[in-house]
């Protein structure tokens, strides 16, 4: 009876030691899922878009469509860009214009090619602007270079180029051209859009998302920061829109060195995706980033 007894009494102590150690490993269990990136830190797919990229063809250009576009110097070969007449384009108006750089290939969500940029589509919806999706042209296989810049020259010259003829073409306001890139296409902005004085002239404002000139040495000529801050002097007083995922904080320290005069607004975006395509959903950056845009061009033209 004694040896029953001490199970008896020995049973309830040990299924209450279980029970709470079940409980603490559940609490702990939940606490790691509540604490995991994919419930705190959500992505940019779990919003779901309201606009869609229009498709790139060879038809002719026209109101609403997305269309490849060959300069002559360049006929016969791989190098193309692609131009957007808004879907309220009319001959003889004149329009804003986004030239945007795509980012480097790398992973799914940027293909490193002009079909895969957004972010001018996003920022107008595809309304009263002129959406040109620039090359960085590799002369060397006469194709539009996938990862950093090709020809630099060539880049530079392809774009003063092509911004002049559709200017001329299909009534860009030279005097409303905005340069934007995703990426590589950020750094771009500055690196190939501030490249020398003639191409500089070309730009009322900039938009950089993720990523920025001088900020970070990636190996290639004139990478280092002496070499971004001659770039940067070329910006004057123009307005820039700088934004990245999660934290815009190391470029604004980095800006805050180079160019405290600059005129920069910074947006940190609460998703943590390398992407450009958050313009095509309805959130709060968006409205941010569109309201900068519109902002800039009602402001007066500052003479310099």
């Amino acid at each position: 009876m004694r040896y029953k007894r001490q199970r008896w009494t020995r049973r309830p102590v040990h299924r209450q030691k279980m029970f709470l150690q079940g409980m603490v490993w559940t609490l702990w269990t939940m606490a790691v899922i509540a604490d995991s990136p994919s419930q705190v830190d959500k992505g940019i797919e779990s919003v779901l878009p309201d606009l869609v990229t229009p498709t790139a063809t060879d038809h002719a250009p026209a109101p609403g469509k997305r269309v490849r576009q060959v300069n002559k110097d360049y006929a016969g070969t791989g190098v193309y860009h692609l131009l957007y007449l808004p879907t309220d384009w009319k001959k003889g108006k004149k329009y804003p214009v986004i030239v945007e750089y795509a980012g480097n290939k790398w992973r799914a969500s940027s293909p490193g090619t002009v079909e895969g940029s957004s972010l001018g589509y996003g920022i107008s919806a595809g309304k009263g602007v002129i959406w040109i999706c620039m090359p960085f042209v590799d002369k060397t296989h006469q194709r539009n270079a996938v990862t950093w810049w090709g020809d630099v020259k060539a880049t530079v010259n392809y774009c003063k180029m092509t911004v002049n003829r559709i200017c001329t073409e299909y009534g860009g306001d030279p005097t409303q051209v905005f340069i934007a890139g995703f990426s590589r296409g950020a750094i771009a902005c500055n690196y190939i859009g501030l490249h020398d004085d003639e191409i500089a002239s070309l730009w009322r404002g900039f938009i950089c998302h993720s990523h920025y000139d001088g900020v970070r040495d990636w190996g290639y000529a004139g990478a280092d920061r002496i070499s971004a801050a001659k770039r940067l002097r070329r910006l004057s007083k123009r307005p820039q829109f700088i934004s990245h995922e999660k934290s815009v904080e190391t470029t604004r320290a980095y800006l805050k060195l180079a160019y405290p005069s600059g005129n920069f607004t910074f947006l940190a975006l609460s998703f943590p995706n390398h992407t450009d395509v958050w313009v095509l959903r309805d959130i709060a950056e968006r409205k941010k980033i569109r309201g900068w845009f519109n902002q800039v061009l009602q402001k007066k033209i500052d003479a310099e």
